[in-house]
């Protein structure tokens, strides 16, 4: 590593730093991040996996394949994580064309500003390419309970994290949202009342554009809406965001925060368009602060190069620029330190609104299906029962009432009914 070429500059490194975080932070950028809105940073100085633990939340996590097929909580475990958490970073080059581009700019005299914007374009890249990174962690990590780190020690390998969302606060919908005969509000009832049966009072839910829309056209909610608004007529018009939060607000204490975001990601040089946020997905959370943004010192913050010029941005990102003579370019490079960790998981609730069990049944009979297969339907009563003591369905119930029992279950408690039904002869 060689001095920057532009070290006559230094001052505007460390201006556009500050600058570009100051605007992060006041929402003045095209990109927004909910990450720097709902968690707190944190100093660890030990980000090892096997101490990573927030507020009584412990993450684990093991090594999979990075670019599998199968949905991250299904793919298959290499083993368990160990060691240092990795580090975030990138790097961006001014190659030979784009200097001497800056070099005619100076001959003419080109005012300052313009040639700072060329010089410096890559300091903005990189810093946001951590920001970037941290966001689709967080929105994927929040929204499954699980996230995916690179491994920087094995190509092709990631490091899946596991926040510890306990099975029994995660549920599917009775009907798919999808199902215009869905009830979404009596799906979000279920879960309010099973938050405050533990002491949760749940105030916000999170969700894509595409589940608020099932939400906003449904029957149930329209008429819910209408009934707010005093409304009487049977052309009832689908209700926008606002004014479903109004009735919600009004009804049940709750807000919707619609998450609309992609990340582009490149790998191997091919971009990728990905949307963190899990589809069909809706969060139940207490408040908007749901843990911390875990970060340590990096080993070259305390042992720098005197020929390259540094920057700290944002407190825990560190930015650099050098150059190097064979191939000739100038680079800027970010580096951070750092994990989303979502803490309290036990008062976090999750809704899969398109999970549902939508077997045909024969009324009548003695057998029930379930996800393609044929149960008696006296274990199948039984079954329930051990899953929800509470449960009053017998026998004599019908099977569509038994069915909306099943989808009503939690991911803990359709472990204890599959464990117990019986296959039909």
């Amino acid at each position: 590593m060689e001095q920057s070429l532009f070290v006559q500059f230094a001052a505007f490194f460390k201006a556009i730093a500050k600058d570009l975080v100051e605007r992060v932070n006041g929402k003045k950028t095209p990109l927004t991040y909910l990450h720097k809105e709902m968690l707190t940073k944190e100093l660890s100085t030990d980000l090892k996996w096997q101490t990573l633990n927030v507020d009584g939340s412990v993450v684990s996590a093991d090594v999979v394949a990075m670019d599998s097929a199968l949905p991250l909580k299904k793919r298959d475990s290499f083993g368990t994580a160990s060691g240092d958490i990795p580090k975030l970073g990138m790097k961006l080059s001014l190659n030979e064309k784009t200097m001497s581009d800056i070099d005619v700019l100076q001959a003419r005299n080109v005012e300052t500003k313009i040639l700072v914007g060329k010089i410096f374009a890559d300091t903005t890249k990189s810093l946001l390419g951590i920001y970037e990174k941290l966001e689709f962690m967080f929105l994927q990590g929040l929204s499954t309970g699980l996230t995916l780190v690179d491994d920087d020690t094995n190509v092709g390998s990631g490091i899946r994290v596991n926040y510890g969302y306990p099975a029994a606060n995660k549920f599917g919908a009775v009907k798919p949202w999808s199902d215009s005969t869905s009830k979404p509000i009596d799906d979000i009832k279920r879960i309010i009342k099973q938050a405050k049966s533990k002491g949760n009072v749940l105030s916000v839910l999170m969700m894509d554009e595409a589940t608020f829309d099932n939400l906003a056209m449904n029957q149930q909610t329209r008429e819910q809406y209408a009934f707010s608004q005093n409304f009487v007529g049977s052309q009832i018009p689908v209700p926008d965001i606002d004014q479903v939060n109004t009735m919600l607000q009004k009804r049940y204490k709750l807000s919707i925060i619609i998450v609309d975001r992609t990340v582009v990601t490149e790998r191997d040089g091919v971009r990728t368009i990905q949307t963190p946020w899990a589809a069909n997905t809706v969060v139940f959370l207490q408040n908007t602060k749901v843990g911390k943004l875990v970060y340590g010192i990096l080993a070259e913050e305390t042992r720098p190069n005197k020929s390259v010029m540094y920057e700290k941005a944002d407190g825990f990102i560190l930015l650099k620029k050098w150059h190097q003579s064979e191939p000739f370019a100038e680079f800027t490079s970010s580096q951070a330190l750092a994990l989303p960790v979502i803490s309290n998981v036990d008062s976090i609730y999750l809704l899969d609104t398109e999970e549902a069990a939508v077997d045909a049944q024969t009324e009548g009979d003695a057998n029930f299906d379930y996800e393609g297969t044929s149960y008696t339907k006296q274990s199948v009563v039984d079954a329930l029962k051990l899953a929800k003591p509470t449960s009053k369905l017998t026998i004599a119930s019908t099977d569509a009432k038994l069915l909306d029992a099943i989808n009503a279950l939690s991911e803990e408690q359709i472990l204890v009914f599959e464990a117990n039904i019986v296959e039909a002869v």
